[in-house]
């Protein structure tokens, strides 16, 4: 949408918010890692119970959006490619959803699911296929550009949103502790202090600022494509999942349906990401009540282990699927979840 709306205007955010992002979530990762309990635990701990439902309502509100947005999202990406009505697909995207996040382990799922996020390849293949202005493009990566009118500073709210997310600061404090104990490194020593070696540390942040340049260098690409495609095509406001599948028709300009196959494109990324993303939201959330609560928290318990746990998922994921039927259009919907999360990621943070 920014690349649509501004061009290249926003270009510079992905390099300034890198060693920003990848503090945040290390910071995150290090809370898990050194204490053996996620964000919502540590909050209890040290706070009040005014701030920790703070926290942790905050949290839920902005998920459940950001789980709506994605389902319709999802389903409008579906309709690309097979003609079947909005409801329809939503209620089965969420069946599937919850079907495979309550009965299957989420590390047996995301490996399944994880390959689907190749399909974001495409933004940077797309990117070195099309003629770029190079030097205008290095300029606007590196010089920051402002405008301060509300439509500028509300859409920088959500590229932020979208990148420093809130629900990732409870998913990676949470999943640490999980990978630890999973990896059986739970042990305390003598002095009742969890034992952190350095090579823990290490992995962790190499494991963690990897992911996080991957990150941003695709959304570089995709804020260039959005930018090159869209913005100097004349179009310049995404309303459907349509107008935003054409950024990546010059990837398949040489086939006789190019804009069928960018769809496909489009589609498989949108789906197959989303699948992967609305478990992570209502997971987070989860974990955020079931540690405010002392309710039993893990993506491997059985349902009836941790039926708190689980029945915070369910309802997150159904109001989010209700959300979809108040008429808020699922590609708007997507953005004001973004704008929603930059503006709850700054108490957090804090």
């Amino acid at each position: 949408q920014t690349g649509a709306q501004f061009g290249y205007g926003q270009l510079w955010t992905a390099l300034y918010m890198l060693p920003f992002m990848a503090a945040v979530q290390e910071s995150c990762a290090r809370i898990g890692l050194v204490t053996g309990k996620g964000i919502a635990a540590v909050v209890k701990e040290n706070y009040s119970k005014t701030v920790l439902y703070l926290v942790v309502g905050l949290v839920v509100i902005a998920n459940t959006i950001n789980i709506g947005a994605d389902i319709g999202a999802m389903a409008e990406a579906a309709r690309l490619l097979i003609p079947v009505h909005f409801v329809i697909l939503t209620l089965a995207i969420t069946a599937i959803i919850l079907t495979l996040e309550i009965f299957t382990t989420y590390k047996t799922y995301s490996k399944i699911l994880k390959w689907l996020a190749l399909a974001l390849l495409a933004y940077p293949i797309t990117a070195f296929i099309v003629h770029q202005p190079w030097g205008t493009v290095l300029k606007a990566t590196i010089v920051p550009h402002f405008e301060f009118n509300f439509a500028f500073l509300f859409i920088i709210t959500g590229v932020l949103g979208t990148t420093i997310s809130p629900y990732m600061f409870f998913w990676e404090a949470s999943q640490e502790v999980e990978e630890q104990e999973e990896k059986g490194n739970g042990n305390e020593n003598n002095n009742g202090k969890r034992i952190v070696t350095g090579n823990m540390i290490h992995r962790m942040r190499l494991d963690n600022n990897i992911g996080m340049i991957v990150s941003e260098v695709t959304t570089w690409c995709i804020l260039l494509v959005g930018a090159t495609v869209l913005h100097q095509s004349g179009v310049k406001d995404i309303k459907t999942a349509a107008d935003a599948a054409k950024a990546l028709e010059p990837l398949v300009h040489s086939f006789p349906n190019a804009g069928f196959l960018s769809k496909l494109i489009f589609s498989i990324g949108i789906i197959g990401l989303g699948f992967l993303a609305v478990p992570v939201l209502s997971g987070s959330a989860a974990y955020a009540v079931s540690e405010a609560f002392n309710w039993n928290a893990s993506l491997n318990y059985k349902p009836k282990q941790a039926y708190g746990f689980y029945s915070v998922i369910t309802v997150a994921t159904v109001i989010g699927l209700v959300i979809n039927f108040v008429g808020i259009d699922p590609v708007k919907a997507l953005v004001y979840a973004a704008v929603l999360n930059g503006v709850a990621a700054v108490p957090m943070l804090y």
